[in-house]
């Protein structure tokens, strides 16, 4: 027998899903939060995302707490920087393998950094700022019109001047 229900209680979960898209949530949010409607909770994930994140994977915190579901988005780095790139919206079922070759500004990376920051293992900013580089790498766009690979060279050595926080 299951026990009972603590309804002080809170529990939270995290996933990837599409934005702007009534996707159904995990399949393990029966178990962790019980009496709350999927449906509901995948409307309100479709509303918190359509606004900003509309195109894009990004990954959804769920928190529920009293029989009351709050969404909040988490940006990973790779959504970060392609929203930076200010690409027009596509449809993921129907473009596929898609070749982000914009180009950002290094003020454009550092703002992404800052917003990183506290997840990021780096210690200070300029560590953040060559982590996002190296996202830029694996998107495949280009940062000032220079490779990203060459641009953290530069801050390793002292030839671009960062911010310290």
């Amino acid at each position: 027998m299951p026990p009972k229900f603590d309804p002080s209680r809170s529990s939270t979960s995290t996933s990837a899903s599409p934005a702007a898209r009534s996707a159904p949530p995990a399949p393990s949010l029966p178990r962790s939060a019980p009496s709350v409607s999927p449906k509901k909770i995948g409307e309100d994930i479709a509303k918190e995302t359509a606004k900003d994140w509309k195109g894009l994977r990004v990954t959804v915190k769920l928190t529920v707490q009293n029989r009351q579901a709050k969404v909040s988005v988490v940006p990973s780095a790779a959504a970060l920087v392609i929203k930076a790139l200010k690409e027009p919206e596509r449809d993921r079922k129907k473009v596929k393998n898609i070749k982000h070759s914009g180009n950002i500004g290094l003020d454009d990376v550092i703002e992404i950094a800052r917003v990183m920051a506290p997840r990021s293992m780096a210690k200070d900013l300029s560590g953040t700022i060559k982590e996002i580089l190296g996202t830029c790498v694996s998107v495949g766009c280009t940062v000032d019109a220079k490779d990203p690979k060459d641009l953290q060279q530069e801050i390793s050595e002292g030839d671009v001047e960062v911010p310290l926080e």
